[in-house]
């Protein structure tokens, strides 16, 4: 897969199909859909292996279709013409490319630049937008866990962009926005939670205009519209000026006073106080790049995001109560976090989810607004616990790992025109631009060419579906004879220094028909990028239709595309065989079946909604290891190894590592284990055993230090308790009820489970009838 990871490389994309199937009946045979993973604010290099260029002006742009001058356009350097490839419209070459020619080419026109950066004068010369941070602090906790997330946000304080702007919320029973520009005494709004504050009520209530005249007409929102601002300089300060006041204001945080009777549950208001931190923001900086930053430490009791009632009797919603439809809340939570997240999308402004409980929280009912806001989201199940404290932290220290958070994103699609965009799956929102390029057929966010990604970083992936839109045979006529068509991803954002940007990539591929096209489409099959494209495909139809059954459609996809693509003889499942291109597939797709993303049981609806949030925005490197984790062997006999995911790689001599993505598993075995027990790794003598105790550990540092959400660590013994880690995510091919006995110093697992080879004995079975 070396060629694919050059082009992922080169311009942050990724497809499953390199080889386009050249008709609309191709490409339904060929199972996996026609599309592309793409991470817009991906660091690149170029093939030469300099970095991405960044153009200090605007760029030329077709005036017909609106895409960008690219590597692909034909130019005739004597007219000074360049021909768009997406529409084929000549365009004139503007008087400053006047010494243009073969010998000296603007950047753009270079073959290698396929990506390249604008940052032009005009919009270089503009005011530098700062970031603004509006944190929002749930209280109703026990003071142990409001002492840690007060010690958590005392360090973020400190490390916040000094031109970024500061705000603080808290809330239980009562919202209090917390006015941080009058210093010399702290002085809060209070709002009712169970009482939905209107944007109105807010200018009102918070005096914006208690030393100027209101305007009497149009929509107030933000300096120009006639807000003072120093109005907006009490509820928003620059982190370089408000260190102290934010920090007595911490000293002097507590837990919610309100008395919680001994069989009810605090009255807690999380969707009053996001809403009027929305509201709050919508208020004072509409437009610009600016965080909700919500820590929520349990479920919400009041108001109309509420997930559960107060009686502590009363369960919160599992996925059976989801399936039956006996969970009164939730739909009507799921509503106002909807609403809630087109009041973000259109004031371009982010929701970061911070869930920190034992208990559920309800990021099941908030998933559609941090998704669409592209925010990111954080689960642990204490505020003192590494996975928040080291996860926080790594969202404002600026090192080799630093997010690269960039705010108000526009992503557009422009494709040759046989080819239609059917939607994207990821954290974005629609921006409702119909066209030409619109399929009839949409997938996640649909029917546009257009998108909005109020927050994104470095890693952030969508994942866009293509229709094919070339008609078979007869149909065809008419149709352009060349077999190259072309896409471009252009993405407008605010760059972490504040300045607007464009980030351009132009790709090409080629269609192939006719008999003879498998061949050709098997080479340029991506089977890690297909996999990735399948989950969440899987995952985002398992929530959106009803009577969906993941298991059935996965097992039905695959067999249709062996049947496709093996070689083999009709109804003899011993002569199967595939392609290398495709060897591995069945083993993700295997993988994939018994994953938390289709396997709900054990998991609740938050943890859920957490994975698939996560499998959403994540690149597809990172993908693969939630699907298929890794393992690695450490043994005396032989440096670290690449093991099977399977229950035969466990020996008592053995040390295994394996990452799971969310959990980093170190699984000692039972010699292994007992040798450490006796204190053999402290002994002169034995200094090869320690170093082997040492090297996972060192292994396990490193990934959990470049990860974010920063995974948990489980160290373990085989036959220990949280063995089942590692056990949980091993093919079963030893079993408690198997024939063939697990190796001396091996184990079993408890499960009626298929092992892998079961799973492919079927598939050859049913692929060659």
């Amino acid at each position: 897969m070396a060629e694919f990871l050059e082009l992922e490389a080169q311009d942050g994309v990724r497809m499953p199909w390199n080889v386009f199937p050249g008709t609309k009946q191709e490409a339904t045979a060929c199972v996996v859909p026609p599309a592309a993973i793409y991470t817009p604010l991906k660091p690149l290099d170029s093939s030469s292996g300099a970095e991405a260029p960044l153009l200090p002006y605007a760029p030329l742009r077709c005036r017909i279709c609106r895409s960008v001058l690219n590597p692909f356009a034909i130019v005739d350097y004597a007219t000074k013409i360049w021909i768009c490839p997406f529409c084929y419209q000549r365009n004139h070459f503007p008087h400053h490319y006047a010494s243009l020619s073969e010998d000296s080419l603007p950047a753009e026109l270079f073959r290698q630049y396929t990506t390249i950066e604008y940052q032009s004068a005009a919009e270089g010369s503009g005011a530098v937008l700062p970031p603004v941070y509006l944190f929002v602090v749930d209280t109703c906790m026990i003071e142990e866990e409001v002492g840690y997330l007060k010690s958590a946000l005392a360090q973020a304080v400190e490390l916040l962009p000094e031109r970024s702007l500061v705000g603080f919320i808290t809330f239980g029973t009562y919202v209090q926005v917390h006015e941080l520009g009058f210093g010399h005494i702290t002085k809060t709004y209070v709002f009712k939670g169970t009482k939905e504050v209107t944007k109105e009520q807010i200018l009102e209530q918070m005096g914006f205009f208690s030393r100027k005249t209101r305007p009497l007409t149009g929509v107030i929102a933000g300096a120009r519209d006639g807000l003072s601002a120093e109005s907006i300089a009490r509820f928003l300060v620059p982190a370089s000026e408000c260190e102290f006041v934010l920090n007595s204001v911490l000293e002097e945080l507590q837990k919610d006073p309100w008395p919680v009777p001994t069989n009810e549950r605090p009255s807690r208001c999380t969707s009053a106080a996001l809403s009027l931190a929305a509201s709050l923001l919508g208020i004072c900086v509409p437009g610009s790049g600016a965080r909700i930053m919500a820590f929520l430490g349990g479920p919400s009791t009041e108001g109309l995001g509420a997930i559960v009632s107060k009686i502590l009797s009363e369960p919160i919603r599992s996925h059976k109560d989801l399936d039956k439809g006996s969970t009164p809340f939730y739909s009507k939570a799921v509503k106002f976090y909807e609403g809630l997240s087109k009041q973000l999308v259109h004031q371009g402004h982010v929701l970061d989810l911070f869930a920190c409980a034992l208990d559920q929280v309800g990021v099941a009912e908030l998933k559609v607004a941090v998704e669409r806001t592209g925010g990111i989201v954080v689960l642990a199940e204490s505020f003192g616990h590494s996975v928040f404290k080291d996860s926080f932290r790594r969202v404002f220290q600026s090192s080799d790992f630093d997010l690269g958070l960039s705010f108000n994103g526009v992503f557009e699609v422009s494709c040759s025109k046989d080819v239609k965009v059917q939607g994207i799956i990821g954290p974005c929102a629609s921006l409702e631009k119909k066209g030409p390029l619109c399929s009839e057929t949409v997938v996640g966010q649909g029917n546009t060419s257009a998108w909005k990604m109020c927050g994104l970083d470095k890693k952030t992936s969508l994942c866009i579906f293509f229709d094919i839109a070339k008609k078979d045979g007869a149909d065809a006529v008419g149709q352009p004879t060349s077999n190259q068509f072309y896409f471009q991803f252009l993405t407008y954002y605010q760059h972490t220094d504040g300045q607007m940007r464009l980030r351009v990539t132009t790709l090409s591929r080629r269609w192939v028909a006719g008999p003879g096209c498998l061949q050709d489409l098997s080479s340029g099959f991506d089977q890690e990028t297909a996999a990735v494209v399948m989950a969440r495909l899987v995952s985002f139809n398992m929530e959106t239709e009803a009577e969906f059954d993941a298991i059935r459609w996965l097992d039905r996809s695959l067999i249709r595309l062996c049947s496709r693509f093996g070689d083999y003889q009709k109804d003899n499942p011993s002569s199967f065989s595939f392609s290398p291109r495709l060897s591995i597939f069945p083993q993700f797709m295997f993988h994939l079946r018994r994953s938390q993303f289709v396997q709900v049981f054990n998991n609740s609806p938050d943890e859920t909604a957490y994975f698939r949030m996560m499998m959403n925005r994540e690149n597809v490197a990172d993908s693969v290891v939630m699907i298929q984790p890794s393992l690695v062997s450490y043994s005396f006999n032989s440096g670290p190894e690449p093991a099977l995911l399977d229950v035969a790689a466990i020996a008592a001599d053995r040390i295994l590592l394996l990452d799971s993505y969310f959990t980093v598993v170190i699984f000692h075995g039972s010699t292994i284990a007992q040798w450490r027990n006796f204190g053999y790794q402290n002994q002169p003598e034995h200094q090869v055993f320690a170093q082997l105790l040492r090297a996972p550990r060192e292994e396990a540092e490193g990934i959990i230090k470049e990860r974010f959400p920063v995974p948990r660590l489980v160290i373990c013994d085989q036959y220990g308790s949280q063995a089942r880690f590692l056990l949980a995510k091993l093919n079963p091919s030893v079993t408690y009820n198997s024939d063939n006995p697990p190796a001396p110093g091996g184990d079993v697992i408890f499960t009626d489970d298929v092992s892998f080879q079961v799973f492919m004995d079927h598939l050859q079975r049913l692929s060659v009838q």
